[in-house]
């Protein structure tokens, strides 16, 4: 057992049995996200996991298909400030790939806030979590690509974010109004007190076109 390294996993069952022995060592093994700020691992190197853009997560060039794995490994994963993203337990930390975000959100539901009535985005990513626009919970947009393409962003916890799919997109920019911020018209959105822009309103004028 002293040897065990998650880079020693042969399959992704493996390698989530050794992430939950860790966590129970520590006596952090709960549901949810693990307390990774606080723990301060050494690095043990790069590991083959990568997820995709779609979501989909890969280990050793295979696909994880078993939906309750990928939502392990998401409750250990960690963007540090050099902007890498690693697997983090008490005693190792290894790097793995990530094409644009570790997480997609895939559905939103538009309500009233409790507190003061106004509208509150809240969204659920492909791995479980269930997040509300707002201070803590920033919306960013960018414009990408020579197309063009507006790809929404969702900060879910540290610095791991969730990509807006496209589906759920096209229903959050029909939220969308054009706001004065800071004596600029911006085509923007409204989410627990904030007002989240997306983009000039004469240059959506110009994409609308």
């Amino acid at each position: 057992m002293a040897a065990e390294t998650i880079n020693s996993a042969g399959d992704a069952a493996g390698l989530a049995a050794m992430i939950s022995r860790a966590a129970e060592q520590t006596g952090d093994a709960k549901r949810g996200p693990a307390p990774v700020e606080r723990w301060n691992p050494p690095f043990c190197g790069d590991l083959d996991m990568e997820i995709r853009a779609d979501g989909t997560w890969f280990y050793l060039g295979t696909p994880i298909g078993r939906a309750p794995l990928v939502r392990l490994f998401s409750t250990v994963l960690r963007k540090d400030e050099d902007g890498k993203t690693y697997l983090v337990t008490p005693v190792e930390k290894v790097g793995i790939r990530v094409a644009d975000a570790p997480f997609v959100a895939v559905e939103m539901k538009v309500t009233a806030s409790d507190e003061d009535g106004e509208e509150l985005l809240t969204f659920r990513t492909n791995v479980g979590d269930v997040v509300e626009a707002g201070p803590e919970h920033p919306l960013r947009f960018e414009i990408f690509g020579e197309n063009r393409e507006l790809k929404p962003y969702l900060l879910v916890r540290g610095r791991l974010e969730a990509l807006v799919s496209r589906a759920v997109m096209y229903d959050l920019v029909g939220l969308g109004e054009v706001i004065d911020v800071d004596g600029v018209e911006m085509f923007a959105l409204r989410s627990g007190g904030m007002i989240f822009p997306v983009m000039p309103a004469k240059e959506l004028e110009r994409l609308s076109q």
